[in-house]
């Protein structure tokens, strides 16, 4: 199985592509503020780059729970130039196509998306599955882009107010979306070998719900599509009740390799170092 880019084939690996998260923005859950900073955000890119990352995700607006959205000309502000100066370092460092990181954009606005496409991205991550813009979906056909469509309930602003689901099992609604989701975009003529999937934990779910999808992970590899997991972090992963995001590290750590095993193909995380030197370990046991 393969990722299928615009000019490029990503082949998966037997253990998880790292997806390494570069928040470009001052309240992300976990790193709020820490690279806002234009040069501060390409620094941590790069960082991301040499600790292993195949993808580096660029995102300038916040989606954890209870966030408000900001105008497209910020988060284009944001954006934009980060992923440009990513680009043009990889180019620069004449980097081969097998071995320069595929630079990812989250959004969900059709405009961010282009611009990105534009200045050096290769893969589109929607939170919102093509569905918060109409226009997004001309964008992902017209560029030919990887996309990895996620699952949400409600908005990042009111997701996580007493999430539920039919017998309080998130599995079949979820299931049934992505399939839809994942339709949708082919009958509208995009290659299926450039859709990724995300259950979207933490979008909508409580922890047991997060924790089903987890147990459960086979019945959304038979959708036929790679699947993307972005778990790092979360706050179903506080053990103690009052862990500060980059204590949960050594929990985000026991459930990427729970989902290595089940052949999680993506997985995006913030410590790409740490799970780099743990995948390894992993290869070698085998």
């Amino acid at each position: 199985m393969f990722l299928q880019l615009k000019n490029r084939r990503i082949a998966f690996e037997p253990v998880p592509l790292l997806m390494g998260i570069l928040n470009v923005t001052p309240d992300s859950f976990s790193d709020g503020g820490r690279f806002f900073d234009f040069r501060r955000a390409v620094d941590h890119g790069l960082e991301l780059a040499r600790d292993g990352a195949a993808i580096l995700d660029v995102g300038g607006e916040s989606t954890r729970p209870g966030s408000e959205p900001i105008t497209t000309e910020e988060e284009l502000r944001r954006v934009v130039p980060v992923v440009a100066a990513l680009a043009e370092h990889f180019a620069r460092e004449n980097h081969s196509e097998k071995s320069s990181p595929v630079i990812s954009v989250d959004t969900q606005k059709a405009i961010v998306a282009r611009e990105a496409l534009a200045a050096g991205a290769e893969m589109l991550n929607d939170v919102s599955a093509l569905r918060f813009d109409p226009e997004m979906l001309e964008v992902v056909l017209e560029s030919q882009t990887a996309v990895c469509l996620m699952h949400m309930q409600g908005e990042p602003r009111t997701m996580q107010i007493a999430p539920a689901y039919a017998g309080d099992d998130p599995l079949p609604e979820i299931c049934e979306f992505l399939r839809e989701r994942r339709d949708f975009l082919i009958r509208a003529g995009a290659d299926p070998s450039r859709i990724v999937l995300d259950p979207g934990l933490g979008f909508g779910k409580t922890a047991a719900h997060n924790e089903r999808l987890v147990q459960n992970i086979a019945e959304l590899q038979r959708l036929g599509q790679p699947l993307l997991v972005g778990h790092s972090r979360k706050r179903f992963l506080d053990r103690s009740g009052n862990d500060s995001p980059s204590e949960r590290d050594a929990a985000t750590l026991e459930l990427s390799l729970r989902l290595a095993r089940s052949g999680v193909r993506i997985l995006r995380v913030h410590n790409v170092a740490v799970h780099r030197a743990a995948f390894a370990t992993m290869l070698l046991v085998r």
